[in-house]
């Protein structure tokens, strides 16, 4: 019996807010045939739901144009990424010298690919205090040294394979309106955008020099309007606060969910945790893959081998089979 595991797609940027560890849950409100779905993520990030779909097609966005570059160079050039990334040092002083040498880039401006400058994004994600991506009002990186013994800077073969499933997608630089030009009917759209947040100093939003604000989060509600009356699926995530839970627990075709996240973000230990999450969906209750498949299907870990079965017994049938 073959034991190989199917090597998966993952994550290869460390980034706050990422959807790993509530993966099952997204995936549970997924249309069972989610993988015959042309597949759109507004508000990229990290990317954790898009690498583990390994998607056909579809299309990838952010906001950040040196996140948007650095995805472009894995996509298009990802040998040359790896060439210069493996000169970088775990040194402090060099630490700083790469992050001055990235904000100058960022400030001379740049046209998308730039090879050094998504070298650069990647050492000092790996390299920097709790691998936050911060930027100030200038548009400039500005988290300090992080001391890590010996982080791995490049891992080629995560490098590779991120770049296969970027292969299959477009990527943008742009509003998260866009989607509104790209998705048809019958597509999945999950949106990741910046939490709202959870008390006036809990602020998360700065990934980009530009906020995502209270009338940011009603544009994105208008769009789950717009995309539904268009026959579009979607998935939304978000803090589970009042402000944003009002936006969709009125909508009678929307589904809204709380679900409990460990966030350690918390400047106090004692304050980490499991918190409240929200996740909202227009995806109808029959069609979904639903919790318990959803487990098995992402800690089996070979979810492009597994089709969605018809019962949970053919699943069960299917998941040992492939072992």
């Amino acid at each position: 019996m073959d034991r190989r595991r199917y090597s998966m797609a993952e994550p290869i940027l460390k980034w706050a807010g990422g959807k790993r560890q509530i993966l099952h849950e997204i995936v549970a409100l997924m249309p069972e045939d989610f993988r015959n779905r042309t597949f759109h993520e507004p508000f990229f990030g990290g990317g954790a739901v898009t690498f583990w779909m390994e998607p056909k097609k579809g299309t990838i966005n952010d906001i950040n144009p040196k996140l948007i570059n650095f995805y472009v160079v894995v996509r298009d050039h990802v040998d040359e990424l790896i060439e210069d990334a493996k000169r970088h040092k775990n040194e402090k002083e060099y630490f700083y010298k790469a992050r001055a040498e990235f904000n100058e880039i960022v400030r001379n401006g740049f046209e998308i690919p730039n090879i050094r400058l998504a070298s650069l994004l990647l050492y000092l994600n790996k390299t920097a205090f709790n691998g936050l991506y911060r930027e100030n009002r200038k548009g400039e990186f500005n988290v300090p040294f992080g001391r890590y013994k010996n982080p791995k800077i490049v891992d080629e073969e995560r490098l590779r394979k991120a770049s296969e499933v970027l292969r299959n997608l477009e990527i943008y630089n742009e509003d998260f309106t866009y989607i509104l030009k790209v998705a048809k009917p019958g597509d999945l759209v999950y949106f990741d955008p910046p939490y709202h947040p959870v008390s006036e100093t809990a602020s998360f939003t700065s990934y980009s020099k530009e906020d995502f604000s209270k009338e940011d989060q009603e544009r994105l509600r208008d769009v789950c309007l717009e995309l539904h009356e268009r026959g579009v699926y979607f998935i939304l995530s978000n803090s589970y606060v009042k402000p944003v839970r009002e936006l969709y627990e009125g909508i009678e075709e929307f589904e809204v969910l709380k679900i409990y996240a460990k966030r350690p973000i918390n400047s106090k230990a004692d304050r980490r945790g499991e918190v409240p999450e929200m996740l909202v969906t227009n995806v109808p209750t029959e069609l979904r893959v639903g919790r318990e498949r959803a487990k098995l299907l992402v800690n089996n870990g070979r979810s492009r081998t597994l089709v969605a079965p018809k019962s949970l017994v053919e699943y069960l049938t299917i998941a040992e089979r492939s072992t």
